[in-house]
């Protein structure tokens, strides 16, 4: 149990650094090739801040350890939009002025919605998984077509702000390869230790993956969300957040239903795509909803905690994790 835990905390701590050190470099190297930085920010970032999800999910699928390659996918987004913007908004209410970002929720339900219809037979096939990364590719595309015609937005400066400067190629470089080699073995002892947890505690790989895998892969962006509030760069931790949550549905849930298609547990379409689906409406309304200035405000963060930690409450209770 100890070698268990210690591999599972360590684990941990070297993914979030090394998603920070891959997420640098990468940034730093596709700003040396001259990619314009809204490119940067919404594509190199975004899937930079993914890559843990993707690491851990295509390593658990490849164990045959879909529950937990899913329920990673789904954990995230709900982790991301409940736990990470409602600490950061109870943090420091979060105003929004990118308007590419407004265009970016709407997209994100749409995107929720066909990942639902594509789920709700209870199999998660490898047509599925092709349609999911076929829609990957074109939101890839899509917001490049973004980046070229929104020159000017208010995420471009607070992009701008945050690239790496002053980094040489050949360092760039460096910090890119080495983020992607940690990455890789801090995701293979993350998939171990929470296989082994979900022996040991007599619960679904799911619920592992909907629980401390999720949180664990979500820390870089709790971290980026954060960093970025606290130097006001409100748009940055809210755009982490959307981005990933695309990211997270299309090109992380797509990897196990390429990688080993088959039946998915019924709890994900009946409670957790729900309630991934209510949060992200209900943050739409909160933050872009008629009569108001685009902003999360502290209360609004509360809530949005609060759901969170209902949420495990309750799934920790309803699979027997927890008994009173």
């Amino acid at each position: 149990m100890l070698l268990i835990l210690t591999t599972l905390i360590l684990g941990l701590v070297i993914l979030v650094w090394s998603a920070d050190r891959f997420v640098i470099g990468a940034s730093a190297t596709a700003s040396i090739l001259g990619v314009s930085t809204l490119v940067v920010g919404i594509l190199v970032v975004g899937i930079g801040t993914s890559a843990p999800e993707m690491l851990v999910s295509a390593m658990a699928a490849a164990d045959g350890q879909s529950g937990l390659s899913v329920g990673n996918a789904l954990g995230s987004n709900i982790t991301n939009i409940a736990l990470i913007l409602g600490l950061t908004a109870l943090y420091i209410p979060l105003r929004v002025q990118s308007k590419l970002i407004t265009r970016e929720i709407p997209l994100l339900l749409l995107v929720m919605l066909g990942g639902y219809f594509l789920l709700r037979d209870g199999e998660l096939g490898f047509t599925d998984g092709c349609i999911l990364l076929g829609g990957f590719l074109a939101v890839v595309l899509r917001q490049l077509w973004e980046a070229k015609h929104s020159r000017g937005d208010a995420l471009e400066a607070e992009y701008a702000e945050e690239i790496p400067k002053g980094m040489s190629l050949p360092v760039a470089l460096g910090w890119l390869l080495v983020g992607l080699i940690l990455l890789m073995a801090s995701a293979r002892m993350l998939v171990w230790s929470a296989v082994e947890l979900a022996q040991i505690f007599g619960v679904s790989d799911l619920v592992i993956g909907l629980t401390v895998v999720a949180i664990g892969t979500s820390l870089p962006e709790l971290a980026a969300s954060v960093a970025a509030a606290r130097e006001g760069e409100h748009d940055i931790a809210i755009g982490n957040v959307i981005g990933s949550n695309l990211f997270n549905l299309l090109g992380v849930m797509a990897l196990p239903g390429v990688i080993a298609p088959g039946a998915i547990d019924v709890a994900i379409v009946d409670r957790d795509y729900p309630l991934m689906l209510m949060l992200t409406a209900g943050f739409y309304l909160v933050a872009f909803g008629p009569r108001r200035a685009p902003e999360i405000r502290r209360y609004e963060g509360g809530l949005l905690l609060t759901v969170y930690l209902g949420y495990l409450a309750y799934l920790l209770v309803d699979t027997g994790a927890i008994s009173f």
